[in-house]
């Protein structure tokens, strides 16, 4: 069952961030309207997971790339001071 979900998460690992939200708006959809089998919402609900990460890995690094962004200082700024100082 590993070379299963290590097969799916490089699968998933692929997905771009809105690619892997509309498939977990799709999932969640699915699950909520019933009517699957047990075995398929178990199905679905792992693969919603698996969504649910990559989403989380594309907003956590879109997260650090903004704090490296607003810790870098402005370049082309004459003053070694905030505006606030001025």
């Amino acid at each position: 069952m590993t070379d299963d979900s290590t097969a799916a998460a490089a699968a998933t690992g692929t997905l771009g961030y809105e690619q892997a939200r509309d498939e977990l708006i799709e999932v969640v959809r699915r699950l909520e309207a019933g009517g699957t089998t047990l075995e398929e919402s178990l199905a679905l609900w792992e693969r919603g997971e698996e969504l649910a990460k990559v989403c989380r890995h594309w907003l956590e690094g879109a997260r650090a790339r903004l704090d490296a962004a607003l810790a870098r200082p402005e370049s082309g700024s004459g003053g070694s001071g905030t505006a606030a100082d001025g």
